[in-house]
């Protein structure tokens, strides 16, 4: 668990934060790293459904570092936020790149 904030570990989490806050990456974008570091990237797509004002977009911003907006504010449409993790599962011993699109 403690992974990320090993000296093994904090290259990788230093790829997705920017001043100490977790960088917003485009759509296309992706968090750069060294090629001694390359890692295989697995992509899952999210989706958020539920009523409206039970916080699906605060969940969002809270899983990507952003503040959410104190206000209530209705999403119109579908929003897309790409987040990046780095994760070092157990039962391999390599790290990945988790890409997770949540679609609120």
């Amino acid at each position: 668990p403690g992974w990320l904030l090993s000296p093994a570990g904090r290259p990788y989490l230093d790829s997705i934060l920017h001043k100490n806050q977790r960088r917003a990456f485009g759509l296309l974008e992706r968090p750069a790293l060294p090629p001694a570091l390359a890692v295989p990237t697995v992509t899952y797509k999210l989706f958020l459904a539920g009523r409206s004002g039970v916080g699906k977009t605060a969940l969002v911003a809270w899983l990507g570092g952003t503040p959410a907006s104190p206000a209530h504010h209705e999403t119109l449409g579908i929003e897309a936020t790409p987040l990046f993790w780095p994760a070092k599962p157990r039962a391999s011993g390599r790290p990945v790149l988790f890409q997770l699109h949540l679609w609120d």
